[in-house]
């Protein structure tokens, strides 16, 4: 490979890197249950914590700095005694829920033609019995 193709590929994975990680943050388990549970509008902590299920505190606290710093979640604290905190959905996080409804449906679509191609898959390549 010469070194210009070389370096445009290094440019390439470079410039999928970011692309990457935020695909890994949006598409992580517990993201997409608190984007979905954010979606309607405004939603306390322990609201949160009850929706997201086998979620623990510390993990959903980690998600949605995490979602909250990637711009996808805003976190409202209310001056009131205790502290009155809610988390909101963004435009961005409606505009990626509309994409996960979209790949959902995708795959509602497909799912038996999926299941289909596993099982002659799985068929063509099976070990012969001994």
């Amino acid at each position: 490979m010469s070194q210009r193709n070389t370096d445009v590929s290094q440019q390439v994975v470079a410039a999928a890197c970011p692309v990457a990680e935020i695909l890994d943050r949006v598409s992580g388990k517990w993201a997409i249950s608190i984007i979905v549970a954010t979606v309607d509008g405004p939603i306390r902590f322990t609201e949160l914590e009850r929706s997201v299920e086998g979620i623990s505190r510390r993990m959903l606290t980690l998600t949605l700095r995490n979602l909250e710093r990637d711009g996808l979640v805003t976190r409202t604290v209310y001056p009131t005694v205790p502290p009155k905190v809610e988390y909101s959905a963004t435009e961005w996080a409606r505009e990626v829920y509309g994409a996960l409804a979209e790949l959902t449906a995708w795959a509602e679509r497909h799912r038996e033609s999926i299941a289909s191609a596993r099982a002659a898959y799985d068929r063509a390549h099976a070990e012969p019995a001994r």
